[in-house]
């Protein structure tokens, strides 16, 4: 039965389970090793107290005059970069001009003519990267294909071509080795069959082997099963080398 607003209810008896909410895990970041290493590496020791025992001077390394005074760089003579561009001085007051010289050079008609017989000038092509309006030069900075007017655009390079007739030489001496081997029937290449067969062979002694290591403990707690399990793991290690050898070479070479 339900009381007025003010006044609590039978319900109120009634003990509540507690919700207890869980934490999310600590976020521990990846790089707090290498902090700390770095703030203990570089944190000074006896920087505000003082070191624990203070080193006394030998009385033959006695203090001498200035020696604590900053030893300042030898005196050099400074030049700026661009000394070259570097105007005229001003001529003093004693530097008389040379006077009287006259010229008879038209200026105005000279200036009209450079100005009618000259090439317009191309504008420099340029890129703003910020908002300000900050101007860089398009071609030295990659965004211009340049290389495409190059004479030498779309040939192979010289060192290339050096090397694929170094190794089309070495291949023709090999060439010749194994046809001087073929002919004194010092080596004999395997047919496509023997190949097929050997490799055939090699796949089926890795099955058996793996199908034994399979039936192996899992607990390797005695010697012998120790040394067998090593032994057959080295054996299909084997077999897998020389199936990837047969398998990359199409034509091998006996020799009897």
């Amino acid at each position: 039965m339900y009381t007025r607003d003010d006044e609590p209810t039978i319900y109120g008896l009634i003990p509540e389970a507690e919700i207890k909410r869980e934490k999310a895990p600590r976020h521990v970041s990846k790089f707090r090793d290498d902090a700390k290493g770095d703030y203990v590496k570089l944190k000074d020791d006896h920087k505000t107290m003082g070191q624990a025992k203070v080193p006394v001077r030998q009385p033959e390394s006695f203090m001498k005059k200035h020696e604590k005074e900053p030893v300042l760089p030898d005196r050099r003579t400074f030049k700026y970069p661009d000394e070259e561009r570097k105007r005229p001085p001003v001529p003093t007051t004693k530097e008389q001009p040379l006077m009287g010289l006259k010229t008879s050079k038209n200026f105005i008609t000279n200036n009209a003519v450079q100005n009618i017989t000259s090439v317009p000038r191309m504008p420099q092509k340029v890129y703003v990267d910020t908002r300000g309006g900050h101007k860089n030069l398009l071609e030295p900075s990659g965004l211009e294909p340049v290389y495409v007017h190059r004479k030498d655009y779309g040939e192979t390079p010289k060192y290339l071509e050096k090397r694929k007739d170094e190794m089309k030489r070495a291949q023709e001496e090999y060439d010749a080795y194994i046809a001087e081997h073929f002919r004194r029937g010092a080596m004999r290449s395997l047919s496509g069959e023997e190949r097929q067969a050997i490799l055939q062979g090699l796949k089926t002694n890795w099955e058996e082997i793996h199908d034994q290591y399979q039936g192996l403990s899992v607990v390797t707690d005695t010697a012998p099963k120790k040394n067998r399990k090593e032994r057959m793991e080295a054996e299909m290690k084997q077999l897998e080398r020389d199936i990837e050898t047969i398998e990359r070479h199409n034509v091998i070479y006996i020799g009897n």
